[in-house]
C-alpha cells in the first residue's frame, strides 16, 4: 500500500473487514480518518494501526489492550515503552493461549475416549440384535 489515502470501500476490501468494524474502530478511537463531509479517507498511519487492531484480536486481546499498546507510540522515546509493553503482554497473552491449548488437548483426549466407549457400547448392542432374515 502507498501513502495514498484510501476510502472506506478501499479499506474494505484490502482488510477484508466491513464498513461498520472501521466505524466501530473509529468510535472507539482506535483509527481517526480525515473527514471530507461524510466521506472518510484512511492514511498509512490508519492502516497501520487497524493491520495491528486485527492482529491483536486475531491474538485475543482486548481492545482495550490494543489502544494501549497503540497509544504508546506516541511517546516520545522511540517507541521503547510501546515495544517493552507489547512484549509484555504478549508473553501474557502467549502463556494463556499455552494453558488453553493444554486445557483443549484434554478435552479432545476426554471426548474421542468417550466416543470410543460410546461405539464400543453401540457394537454390544449390535451384537445382541437377530440376525435380519
Amino acid at each position: 500500500m502507498t501513502d495514498e489515502l484510501m476510502t472506506i470501500r478501499q479499506m474494505c476490501d484490502a482488510f477484508e473487514v466491513t464498513a461498520r468494524t472501521l466505524r466501530f474502530y473509529e468510535s472507539k478511537e482506535l483509527i481517526s480518518p480525515l473527514r471530507e463531509g461524510q466521506r472518510r479517507l484512511y492514511g498509512r498511519r490508519d492502516r497501520a494501526r487497524l493491520k495491528l487492531i486485527l492482529r491483536g484480536k486475531r491474538f485475543g486481546f482486548s481492545l482495550e489492550e490494543i489502544r494501549q499498546m497503540l497509544d504508546l507510540y506516541d511517546l516520545d522515546d522511540g517507541q521503547e515503552t510501546q515495544f517493552r509493553r507489547t512484549c509484555e503482554l504478549a508473553r501474557e497473552r502467549l502463556a494463556v493461549m499455552e494453558r488453553q491449548r493444554l486445557e483443549l488437548d484434554d478435552a479432545i483426549s476426554e471426548l474421542k475416549g468417550q466416543i470410543s466407549w460410546g461405539e464400543r457400547k453401540l457394537a454390544d448392542f449390535d451384537k445382541r440384535k437377530p440376525a435380519a432374515e
